[in-house]
């Protein structure tokens, strides 16, 4: 990727588009990456097969991983995601093999004041406007199956609700990955019976689900598997935990997020 370092700096969409990117598997074999592991969304962008290169680096020694957190940003936005891009511009003119590992931003920053989360200036991510936006579906992915968890609660609640599940104890939120305050404490189920069992609800924005945080947290499928089973969606009358295993959605659940 070739950087042309202009006086006064341009705007960050200008920076954005105005530089030249290398291809995503140029970049992959750059890090080491086998052209069988990575999954291409596009010319540049892609999916690294994670599993795949762990199994084949498992005799390797281990790089040094450094986190950034917890950085209160200035009025103008340089937080973590700046400051984590450009301590990984340091280290490569340093001829250092690094990688720089960040979250998929979430609609929220990116119709909101800050207006995107990819950085800005010269350190930014690119392509900024596709990962900004919808990247490769992965939010859209963990938005369905926090969603279709939550259509099961009801659905249960409403059928004769065979679990017993106290509707006040219910703890699973929908989501939707927009900023929208107007659904933050909601009731549902008005309209008569078609339309479900009225009680008090609410939506999370999606990167903030307990769906989003267990797709980060799961090593491997079976992994995934298990985490989603033991989600704790309620509880009955007297205090037994709900989970979406009892639900029988954990396995559709993790169908929606097997990519």
């Amino acid at each position: 990727m070739t950087v042309q370092i202009r006086n006064p700096v341009p705007s960050d969409l200008e920076i954005a588009q105005e530089t030249q990117l290398l291809p995503i598997r140029d970049v992959a074999e750059s890090l080491g990456v086998l052209d069988e592991e990575l999954e291409l969304h596009g010319p540049y962008m892609g999916k690294i097969d994670s599993p795949a290169v762990l199994r084949r680096l498992a005799d390797k020694q281990n790089g040094k991983f450094i986190t950034v957190t917890a950085i209160t940003p200035t009025p103008l936005g340089e937080g973590k995601t700046v400051t984590s891009l450009g301590i990984g511009q340091a280290l490569a003119r340093l001829r250092y093999r690094v990688c720089n590992v960040l979250r998929e931003p979430s609609k929220g920053p990116t119709f909101g004041i800050k207006g995107g989360a990819c950085g800005g200036g010269y350190s930014q991510m690119l392509p900024m406007e596709q990962i900004n936006l919808h990247f490769t579906g992965d939010i859209h992915a963990v938005e369905t199956a926090q969603n279709l968890c939550a259509a099961a609660i009801d659905a249960s609640i409403l059928l004769g609700n065979p679990l017993h599940i106290d509707p006040l104890s219910v703890a699973w939120p929908r989501c939707v990955d927009v900023n929208d305050r107007a659904l933050r404490d909601i009731v549902i189920g008005l309209g008569g019976r078609a339309n479900g069992y009225p009680r008090q609800a609410g939506y999370c924005i999606t990167a903030a689900s307990e769906t989003a945080a267990i797709h980060s947290l799961a090593r491997d499928l079976p992994d995934l598997r298990g985490r989603l089973g033991r989600i704790v969606v309620g509880f009955t009358a007297e205090g037994k935990a709900v989970t979406a295993e009892d639900l029988h959605v954990a396995g559709a659940m993790t169908a929606l997020l097997v990519d």
